[in-house]
């Protein structure tokens, strides 16, 4: 029988749960939409039961939303921490999901689990330094420094450093913690806000609003560039997705921005997901199968 991993990727509107194998092809998948905690935690765990029932998954990877708790012995080690996303604040997420399964477990954020599926599957094989940015309903980065992703106070979280701003621009942001940083301007609730609209994918590509948004990614890529050095950035997520002309915008005003001070490549090295849509929901995969080698590894 083929090795079966579990995943659940807990996003702020939605999350995914995804039972794969060791290539990364989907068996099954099921969407639950994030209401509370007390409902939408159930219901996932209501998959796993009836996936380990069918027949037990070698591993189980949960990628959430967050903040998160990342330290392992501390009291929030697999809790979601000071998220602005009302009922979710000090939920412990990766006890309840795991609850019942012997199966070993790796818990991250869901960009970090994204980004190592890319590196697994997607645009980053090969690579041990590189981004994987999501811009949707908030921005996130999964940073990969010498092949794991980064640790200390806390886990990254680029999306929430404040700019420079592009001149004459003076809106004061989206983001409840802190008003006009990254997130706060190029998310997609922030675009819905400064537009006073409940939809963006009709907005046009000529709009200058997405002057606005790339100016905050090409600033943080920046910010990036000069501290970690990704030798990719990936760019995904709704807003990105659904917009093909601001990954060139942003790529564009990096490299000028950056100014030649250190040598970026040649050809495009700001680029979509490998793995399209599938980089989110096949994250948890690749958490699980990184808990499955340790686990392996610590057998021997």
């Amino acid at each position: 029988m083929n090795v079966r991993i579990a995943g659940i990727e807990l996003g702020g509107t939605k999350c995914v749960a995804t039972l794969g194998d060791v290539e990364g092809r989907v068996i099954q998948q099921f969407t639950v939409p994030t209401t509370l905690p007390g409902t939408t935690l159930p219901a996932l765990s209501a998959i796993l039961a009836r996936w380990a029932d069918e027949a037990p998954f070698a591993a189980l990877g949960v990628g959430s939303f967050g903040p998160v708790g990342l330290t392992h012995g501390t009291p929030d080690f697999g809790h979601i921490t000071a998220t602005a996303k009302p009922g979710w604040r000090d939920t412990d997420v990766l006890r309840t999901l795991s609850a019942g399964h012997a199966a070993p477990c790796s818990f991250d954020t869901d960009v970090n689990a994204a980004a190592l599926a890319e590196r697994r599957w997607g645009a980053a094989q090969g690579l041990n330094d590189f981004a994987y940015v999501t811009v949707g309903t908030g921005v996130g980065v999964g940073l990969i420094v010498n092949g794991q992703p980064t640790r200390g106070l806390g886990h990254c979280e680029l999306g929430h450093i404040r700019v420079p701003r592009l001149a004459g621009d003076d809106w004061g942001g989206n983001c409840p913690y802190h008003g006009d940083c990254v997130e706060g301007l190029a998310a997609g609730p922030a675009i819905k806000a400064r537009l006073g609209r409940d939809h963006i994918h009709a907005i046009a590509a000529d709009s200058d609003v997405w002057i606005g948004v790339a100016h905050a990614l090409a600033q943080m890529c920046h910010a990036m560039l000069m501290t970690a050095g990704p030798r990719r950035i990936l760019i995904g997520g709704g807003v990105a997705n659904g917009q093909s002309h601001l990954l060139p915008m942003v790529e564009s005003m990096v490299r000028e921005s950056v100014a030649g001070y250190i040598p970026l490549p040649v050809d495009t090295f700001i680029v979509p997901p490998g793995l399209g849509d599938q980089a989110g929901p096949l994250g948890p995969i690749a958490l699980g199968l990184d808990a499955l080698d340790a686990h392996r590894i610590h057998a021997e």
